[in-house]
This record gives C-alpha cells, sequence and structure tokens, in this order.
C-alpha cells in the first residue's frame, strides 16, 4: 500500500478570500494550521474556467492508486475523474439556512468524509465540496460574525445569488453578500477540521479549490460566467507532505492544477513520470527536496468567456468580440483583483502577449504554451 493521501476539493473557492492569501477579515484556521504544516502554493491558475479540468488535472495519475474512495456533494463533477468505491452526499432542499452546524450541507459532508479516512482502507480518500456554488446555508453565527453594528442585516435564506452588478446596484446588498459568503468561507473551514483530524499525521493532504467565485468586482456576483479573471482562475492550493518537508513555505512560481497531480504521482505515489506536452502536467517533486524547481513562464487559460495568458508579471485577457477582440492588460503582483487595465500603456506588452492570445483563441494550443515571451515578461527584468 502506498502512503495514504487525503485530497480536499472545493469548487467556487477562491484564493483570495483566504486568510493564507492575505485576506486579513475572514477566519480559517484549520486551512491556516494546513499551511503552517505544508507548502502553500501562491502561483495556481487553472487552464479553463470548468472545474472539471482542474479536478482531472489534480487526481487523472494520482487515480492509478491501489485503492480510492470518493465522498462528494456533486457526483456529475467527480464522476470520471477517479474511480473507487463512492459516497454521495446530497445538498439539502429547500435552501434554507441550517439551524445548526452539524445539520449543514458541508458539515454532513466532511463528517461522512471523516468516517471513511478513519477507517483507514484506502490508499486515496477525495472529498468534493460543490456547495459554495449552490447553497449558503451557514447558520446566523458565521454570517453576523462579519456584520459591523451600522452594517444593514445580511439578506437571509440559502439560495446562492447570480446578479449582474452595475452602478445602480445597491452597495450594501453586494456588501451583504460578501458577508454571508465570507460565513459560509469559515462553516467550510469549521467542517474540515473534521476530516483534517481524522488524517492526523498519517497522511500527505492536498486542500485546493478548482475554481473561483466572482463577487462584483467585473460586473458579476454569483456563479454566473465571467472570463478569465483572477477571481475565477487562480486557485488555492495547501500541500501538506506526510514526512512535513517544507513545512511553512510558500512557492509563488505559476502551477497548474496538472503540475500537482504529476508531483503527488511522482513524489508521493511512486508514479513514473513520461514526458508531456507544456500544457500537460509537470512534476514539482524537487521542491520537496531542494526547493529547486523549473518554473513556468505562462499559464494559458481558455474559458467561455475569453481567453488568459498569465506571466509571472502580466494577466492579459482577450474577451471576444463580434468585429474586433477586446485585450485587457492587469500587472502583476500588484493588481491582484485585476481592477486596473493597462493595456494603453503598456502596449509593446500587449503586443508580445497578443500572439500567445491569439493562437488560444483559434485552438493552437503549442503556439500558445512554447512562442518565445518578449523582453518585459518577468517582474526582475
Amino acid at each position: 500500500m502506498h502512503d495514504p493521501l487525503l485530497v480536499v476539493t472545493i469548487d467556487r473557492l477562491p484564493a483570495w478570500i483566504l486568510p493564507a492569501y492575505g485576506a486579513t477579515w475572514v477566519a480559517a484556521p484549520t486551512i491556516d494550521r494546513l499551511a503552517a504544516r505544508g507548502v502553500v502554493f501562491d502561483g495556481v491558475v487553472a487552464t479553463s474556467d470548468d472545474p472539471r479540468d482542474a479536478a482531472r488535472g489534480l487526481l487523472a495519475r494520482v487515480a492509478e492508486r491501489q485503492s480510492a474512495a470518493i465522498v462528494t456533494d456533486d457526483p456529475r463533477l467527480t464522476d470520471g475523474v477517479c474511480h473507487g468505491d463512492v459516497t454521495v452526499v446530497p445538498v439539502a432542499s429547500p435552501r434554507r439556512q441550517a439551524t445548526d452546524e452539524p445539520s449543514s450541507n458541508l458539515a454532513r459532508l466532511f463528517a461522512a468524509a471523516a468516517a471513511v479516512v478513519a477507517e483507514q482502507r484506502y490508499d486515496l480518500v477525495w472529498c468534493h465540496a460543490g456547495s459554495l456554488g449552490t447553497s449558503w446555508d451557514a447558520p446566523d453565527e458565521f454570517r453576523e460574525a462579519y456584520v459591523d453594528p451600522d452594517d444593514p442585516p445580511p439578506p437571509a435564506g440559502a439560495a446562492v445569488p447570480d446578479l449582474a452588478v452595475t452602478a445602480d446596484t445597491d452597495p450594501d446588498l453586494v456588501t451583504g453578500l460578501r458577508h454571508v459568503f465570507a460565513g459560509q468561507v469559515t462553516l467550510l473551514d469549521r467542517c474540515l477540521a473534521r476530516v483534517v483530524d481524522a488524517a492526523g499525521d498519517r497522511c500527505t493532504i492536498l486542500v485546493a479549490g478548482i475554481r473561483g467565485m466572482p463577487l462584483g468586482l467585473h460586473g458579476r456576483l454569483g456563479p454566473g460566467s465571467l472570463p478569465p479573471y483572477n477571481e475565477v482562475v487562480r486557485l488555492p492550493v495547501i500541500l501538506v507532505d506526510r514526512a512535513a518537508r517544507m513545512a511553512g513555505q510558500r512557492y509563488g512560481g505559476l502551477v497548474t492544477p496538472a503540475d500537482l497531480g504529476e508531483t503527488l504521482a511522482e513524489s508521493l505515489a511512486g508514479g513514473v513520470v513520461s514526458p508531456h506536452e507544456p500544457w500537460q502536467g509537470r512534476t514539482l517533486a524537487s521542491l520537496f527536496a531542494d526547493w529547486s524547481v523549473a518554473a513556468r513562464d505562462r499559464v494559458i487559460v481558455i474559458g467561455a468567456e475569453g481567453v488568459a495568458v498569465v506571466t509571472p508579471a502580466w494577466h492579459l485577457i482577450r474577451l471576444p468580440h463580434h468585429e474586433e477582440a477586446v485585450l485587457r492588460l492587469f500587472a502583476k503582483p500588484d493588481d491582484w483583483f485585476d481592477l486596473c487595465d493597462v493595456a494603453n500603456r503598456c502596449p509593446t506588452v500587449v503586443e508580445d502577449l497578443r500572439p500567445l492570445a491569439e493562437a488560444a483563441a483559434t485552438g493552437d494550443r503549442l503556439q500558445a504554451w512554447t512562442a518565445p515571451l518578449g523582453a518585459g515578461m518577468h517582474p526582475a527584468e
């Protein structure tokens, strides 16, 4: 039997809302504890806005293990990604807030996953939570923790909003919904503690978001479609090595979910790495030996509402248009939320990255992933 592995994936969990990624106003002590025990990956970028692609990248190679168990509240996402014994914990309906923590959707899911981990029967336990995108049912105590005395009360109910945010949208509504989501994240963190405690120090643990959640920064609040902005495609990932190698470290290089899957397969599951195309996984196993790895110079994102070229210094988004594509450019790492479009001020960078975006939009992945980058693509240059 291989060393046991626990993988927890969460749909609609963006990196920016977690304290391990700089959010000082949201409480997530379980995730903080994992960050102290493992490696925090700051530069994980999804290669599409389809969460199944991120899940396959993380698990396709690891799924070659001898035995696996899947515990999920969204079997449509997990189907075909990994084969094993499946436990489905359906999201409760009707969509109303839970009266207490144990009756919430997340608590029921993670309690079932903790029970499976405690059995110690499987090489791999994969727990997938999808309810952040379908039910915000945290009890009032979780929501109220984020409401100041002068704030209006947060919206009631467990329905997840999906609304266009314009200049006419009530800012109190946007603030209230962000507070509700923060409460849901804190509930997630509280429930996650059960399965993490069940794993103890027997397992290598990977906790990862597989798609972000728009919260009003780019004209949409909720799980509706959005171009590949950072809030959707930048993913939180923490990897806790069972042997406690590189505990408490951060890796800032660009990484794809498939890179992490390849790392788990080679370094932690005893797999053999074979050559891959640039858009497929490349192992980061050397990080756990001597912190050396050949960093990616780009990640190409292909989404339903556009494509993106992400480098260490820039995030270019190509928005399709019926006449001519619109290009937007954001400087990294300073503009984390993609709020200041500098395309007009940095025309040389736009022209350097435009061919890659055009290649991605037309399906030429090889050109998009391998064409030489121009000067100034890295912060040190």
